[in-house]
Order: C-alpha cells, then sequence, then structure tokens
C-alpha cells in the first residue's frame, strides 16, 4: 500500500499570488501651450481615469492602452486639466507664508512680519519702514533663530490680541446702541460662520474677522448682537440689523465676497 501525499496547509499568512501591475510612469504633455506633468498609471479597469489633487494629475488606464490614445483624451480634455491645475496652483499660494517679509492684513490693512537682530519679532503697517510708533508694533521675544511655527505663534497671538480688543470696544458700542446687556465674547475657528449668538448671550466671532476692514466688523457684530432681541432672521431681525447699521445690505454682500 502506498503513501498518499497530502498538500501542505498553507500558511495563515500566506496570500494568493496576484499579477503584478506595471510601475506608475512620470510623463510630460504640452496642453493648451502648458507644460504639464502627470503620473501614468495602468491598472485594472476599463476606461481611462483621471485625478488631480495638491499632487498634481494623475492618470490611470487599462493595462494594453498605447500611449497615443491617452494623450489625445488628455488633449481633449485640456482646458478643463489646466482648470483644475490652476486651481490648485491658486490654494497652494493662498496658504500664509510664515517668514520674515510675509505680509497679513489687520482691519483690512497690510502689516508685515519683521524680524530684529536680537530675535524680536514685529508686526508693523506694511508700506511704512523706519519710524513706526511704538504702539502700532508687536513685539515677542523669540530666539534669534526663528523657525516658521514660531513666527506662526506670534503672528496668531498678535491676532487674537487685537481681535480681542477690536471686538470688545465694537460689542460695547452696539450693545449700548441696541439697549441690550453686555454679552460675552468668545473667538471661534469656524470654517464657514464669521460669527454666532445663542440664546446663553454667548456671541462667537470668527478671528478672522479682524483681517476685514472695520465696516463689515461691525455688520458682523450688529447682526450678532440684534439677535439677542430677535433669535431669527426674520423681517423683524432685518429692521433691528438696519436700526443700528442702515448699510447692512451692502456690507452683506461684500462680506460674501470676500469669502
Amino acid at each position: 500500500m502506498h503513501d498518499e501525499k497530502k498538500p501542505l496547509p498553507r500558511r495563515l499568512n500566506q496570500r494568493p499570488k496576484t499579477s503584478k501591475l506595471a510601475a506608475s510612469e512620470q510623463r510630460r504633455i504640452n496642453l493648451n501651450g502648458k507644460d504639464v506633468a502627470y503620473v501614468l498609471m495602468r491598472c485594472r479597469r476599463k476606461t481611462i481615469g483621471m485625478k488631480i489633487n495638491s499632487e498634481g494629475l494623475t492618470v490611470r488606464i487599462p493595462p494594453r492602452e498605447p500611449l497615443c490614445w491617452v494623450e489625445s483624451v488628455l488633449q481633449k480634455r485640456a482646458d478643463w486639466i489646466v482648470k483644475k491645475l490652476d486651481e490648485w496652483k491658486n490654494k497652494k499660494s493662498s496658504k500664509p507664508e510664515w517668514a520674515e517679509g510675509a505680509i497679513f492684513p489687520l482691519l483690512g490693512e497690510p502689516w508685515q512680519v519683521t524680524i530684529t537682530t536680537d530675535g524680536i519679532v514685529q508686526m508693523v503697517p506694511a508700506m511704512v519702514n523706519a519710524g513706526v510708533e511704538e504702539e502700532n508694533q508687536l513685539k515677542l521675544p523669540l530666539p534669534s533663530m526663528l523657525t516658521a511655527n514660531q513666527i506662526e505663534k506670534a503672528v496668531m497671538n498678535w491676532y487674537r490680541h487685537h481681535a480681542m480688543t477690536c471686538f470688545s470696544e465694537r460689542i460695547v458700542l452696539y450693545a449700548h446702541k441696541l439697549g441690550v446687556a453686555l454679552p460675552q465674547l468668545r473667538l471661534s475657528r469656524a470654517r464657514t460662520l464669521w460669527g454666532s449668538c445663542n440664546s446663553r448671550g454667548i456671541v462667537h466671532l470668527n478671528w478672522r474677522l479682524i483681517q476685514k476692514s472695520l465696516d463689515l466688523v461691525d455688520y458682523v457684530v450688529a447682526h450678532e448682537l440684534s439677535h439677542l432681541i430677535e433669535m431669527n432672521h426674520s423681517k423683524a431681525f432685518w429692521q433691528t440689523v438696519g436700526s443700528v447699521y442702515p448699510g447692512y445690505a451692502a456690507a452683506r454682500k461684500k462680506l460674501r465676497g470676500v469669502g
């Protein structure tokens, strides 16, 4: 009687073999007069796929499609590709640069990061050189070798200081005009709201509002404090806003325009 060979058991961590896909390729193409770099990937799919993000353009195609077909498709979608790449480029350029010489707005005016020889961060009006008044400068003691994180911290502290000071003053002004009790103020980091007000009398104002001009700050303050009288957006609410800020419609439109 012969011994029958039994198949060896598969190890628990052993995976079935799969066919290896081709590695990605770095390629370039001229689209609408612009030299565009892209990553070409061959994968198991039946149609071409394109993705554009912060890394650039990625094109995924079926394994056997010729390069000439890929380039013809890219040429047909050239307008869309160039537009989307430009949008991502603008998003990158809109990010703040935490470095000496960077410009940051305060109440609609440009201010510039300067660093003294002894490692002091100063925020000065961008169009003013030497002789800036002392009260217009924010000085924070930092090491002489400053990192981007240190400059960011200094600028953000500068913003928070001015936001609390300015917003508090405007809240006092409009609370008096509306005849309401002085609410608590808290700074907000909301992505989509400039301000909010709740029934407990707490007003949240987005710290980014301090970057805008004073007329827009006043509109948001008048808007939120009016909710202490009308906790809605009824006709009566807008009449309340208009009683202390007659140009609210123009300010509202302007604020939407600046994003």
